[in-house]
């Protein structure tokens, strides 16, 4: 049990931790936000808590520590500046090696938390001197956060009072202005302010100098009562003063109308009773009948909405609560819809080949239950990819600092959803780009303004949906790529030869072959050549592409495209020599009919006129290497293949169908033109093409194109957008 409980803590702390760290770097572009500070406190607070209470004496201690720098800068005695948030990052740091070593030895790590500790109290001990002697002028308490002892802070929720003060008609000539003890109780939070002015004399009674009104106050505050009452300190004896809560943390009761009345002094409960008695609701009622002036009425109104909007609040609050489920449980749960998704497709089968029309109902309702366990399986495993961005805000701070460069990290697109494990394995490749463009992109400050740039350089991480894919992007505002130099690196590398007549595509691809590199020096950032190389590995081993494009002189872009999800996609079944294959559904844009008499005898590479358009063709019997007697009508599946439109020619096309992916064991996981492996519903193994690279292996060498008009007519297949 003590077990369960120590990870329960590691899983609460890992969420703080992050936390933390996203209010550190918001708090970097604005100091003096209150509510930030209150984050990090909270975060320093609810750490300590949680890691006394779980056994983690050594976390509970440090983070004391820094929880009480950071109390101090709440109440003003401390200034957040660049070296206070260096402090609370290596502090942040820290916590997350003693989580990491758990168990272990912690004694190594002693000396590294004395070190941040020493850090921070000579931090203190600087801003302490620079403000020797401000202390001791009113407008110094001012700013040291006199509100402190009024029981404000991060970790106390707000609570509604009712505030009612009865000034005397003579508070005027005590000194007193009631005007500026309203203002002082709205500085303690929000407020619902209500004047009486049932008590103000005829004209001629009127007496200019003594005060007629009096005042309901709705106060929501995070301030206790007697913070409330030390407003009112040199007034009391000048006013009747009355501080009730109305609601608290809680369990709490809605009252009536007529119970807060009462309660107020404002009507007996013998004239609520009596008024009951008509049809109307019970406010209109009594200011109709003369018993209650209608201020009155709109305080009491206004104070039952108050309370039932906060009730509200928390049950949607409590509603939406979530559930920690570790991710290993979530790859089982996974795993067993698949196989459910499989034993669905044998029985549909099964189904299929039965004139039993029962069987065939429980088949469609399995089928139906079977697709929407797959859908609400792949939705938890989603997750917005902003929930790694402040990673990566991390690392462009502390890196650009390094290179001595002033580098803005910009991100859009938080909220674009991505599987977990998608998610997991594409981080190191993100990194890589940004470092990149951080040491090889973003020019340093003098050079950039030579050039008549802003000093400050910008790196762009968005994020966005594009069909059945998600596009992420990498962009910096930086000097560009060299091509000229990329393929002199090339030749010297003996990766092409020296007379070689490529295009701009092909010598940027270069940068991804292994130990490619075109820095003059190694830097502790980048210049061994071994990024770009695992960026594409990482990449392509996710089914997914990444396209470098730059402009000389004016930055450069990585552009990673990648499916969704890696479990289960919809695929197109279609046969080959007897051989079922499957076509990422996603990609299929219709099917037609190809006779093979029309097909010209040379060359591989084939065209076929779609409605004007040209479209190439590629024969998979003749990328297999088939030699079986092809059919006389066969089809062509169209597919969009990065941009462009490709047909792929199959004996037929078998239908839908919901694709389990397998991953290749490893003697074949390095074959080219197969992304993976699948079960049919009659217990045979498919392979899913690998579309891409199959296009890029037979067009890229074949350019003879021959045209032939295909004559048979469209057969619709299910489009993807």
């Amino acid at each position: 049990m003590e077990d369960i409980h120590r990870q329960a803590f590691r899983d609460e702390a890992a969420d703080l931790l992050h936390e933390l760290e996203v209010a550190l770097l918001e708090l970097e572009d604005a100091p003096g936000d209150g509510e930030l500070i209150n984050r990090v406190f909270r975060a320093m607070h609810t750490l300590k808590g949680s890691g006394a209470m779980f056994g983690f004496d050594d976390i509970a201690q440090f983070t004391h520590e820094v929880e009480t720098v950071f109390d101090r800068v709440r109440s003003g005695q401390l200034q957040v500046g660049k070296q206070l948030l260096d402090l609370t990052f290596q502090a942040k740091d820290h916590v997350i090696s003693l989580l990491e070593h758990d168990g272990e030895d912690l004694s190594p790590f002693m000396a590294r938390a004395e070190a941040i500790l020493a850090g921070f109290k000579t931090f203190d001990q600087a801003q302490a001197d620079t403000a020797v002697g401000a202390s001791a002028t009113p407008e110094a308490c001012g700013q040291c956060g006199s509100k402190e002892p009024t029981g404000q802070g991060a970790d106390v929720e707000e609570v509604v009072r009712r505030v009612r003060m009865k000034p005397r008609p003579d508070i005027y000539s005590t000194g007193n202005n009631p005007e500026y003890l309203l203002e002082d109780l709205k500085a303690l939070g929000q407020s619902l302010v209500f004047v009486h002015v049932e008590d103000i004399p005829p004209l001629r009674d009127l007496d200019p100098l003594s005060c007629h009104l009096w005042w309901d106050v709705l106060l929501t505050s995070q301030a206790s009562e007697s913070a409330i009452r030390d407003v009112f300190l040199f007034a009391e004896d000048e006013c009747e003063l009355s501080v009730k809560t109305l609601e608290t943390t809680g369990e709490v009761e809605l009252k009536k109308l007529g119970e807060i009345l009462v309660e107020h002094g404002d009507i007996s409960q013998e004239a609520v009773e009596r008024t009951l008695g008509g049809q109307k609701r019970l406010g209109t009622l009594l200011t109709e009948a003369g018993l209650l002036p209608a201020k009155s009425l709109d305080a009491a109104l206004a104070e039952q909405n108050l309370v039932r909007d906060k009730l509200e609040r928390r049950k949607g609050a409590d509603g939406g609560s979530s559930l920690r489920v570790s991710s290993e449980k979530l790859d089982v749960l996974q795993d067993l819809v698949g196989e459910l998704v499989i034993v669905q497709s044998q029985i549909g089968q099964l189904a299929a080949m039965s004139e039993n029309p029962s069987l065939h109902t429980l088949a469609e309702q399995l089928e139906r239950l079977s697709d929407d366990i797959r859908d609400s399986t792949l939705s938890i495993r989603m997750q917005p990819i902003g929930s790694t961005f402040s990673v990566y805000r991390r690392l462009v701070r502390d890196l650009s600092a390094e290179t001595g460069k002033e580098i803005d990290l910009v991100t859009s697109g938080e909220e674009t959803e991505l599987d977990k494990t998608v998610l997991d394995r594409l981080g190191d490749a993100l990194i890589h780009l940004l470092r990149n463009s951080i040491d090889h992109g973003v020019e340093p400050p003098a050079d950039r303004e030579g050039s008549g740039k802003p000093g400050r350089g910008v790196i762009r991480l968005s994020a966005e949906h594009s069909g059945g894919d998600v596009v992420i992007s990498v962009a910096d505002d930086g000097r560009g790529i060299d091509l000229a130099k990329v393929r002199r690196k090339g030749v010297e590398r003996g990766l092409i030869a020296e007379d070689a007549d490529i295009g701009p595509d092909e010598i940027m691809d270069l940068i991804f072959q292994p130990g490619f590199s075109t820095a003059g020096t190694v830097s502790n950032v980048s210049g061994r050549g071994v990024g770009m190389d695992v960026v594409k590995g990482v990449v392509n081993s996710l089914r997914g592409s990444i396209e470098m494009g730059s402009t000389l002189g004016q930055g450069s872009v990585a552009t990673i495209r990648l499916p969704l999800t890696l479990a289960i996609i919809d695929g197109l079944q279609v046969q080959v020599d007897g051989q079922g294959f499957v076509l990422p559904l996603d990609r299929v844009e219709e099917c037609m009919e190809l006779r093979r008499r029309d097909l010209s005898a040379n060359g591989k590479g084939r065209i076929i006129n779609l409605r004007g358009d040209v479209v190439p063709f590629i024969l998979l019997r003749e990328w297999f290497g088939s030699t079986g007697e092809p059919p006389d009508i066969e089809q062509v599946v169209v597919l969009q293949v990065e941009g462009m439109r490709v047909g792929m020619v199959v004996d037929q096309v078998m239908g839908e169908h919901q694709t389990v992916i397998k991953s290749l064991g490893p003697v074949f996981r390095k074959l080219d033109g197969f992304s993976g492996a699948t079960v049919q519903g009659d217990g045979t193994l498919s392979l899913i093409l690998d579309v891409k690279r199959i296009v890029q292996m037979s067009l890229g060498g074949a350019r003879q194109m021959h045209s032939v008009d295909a004559p048979g007519a469209v057969i619709p297949a299910r489009l993807l957008s």
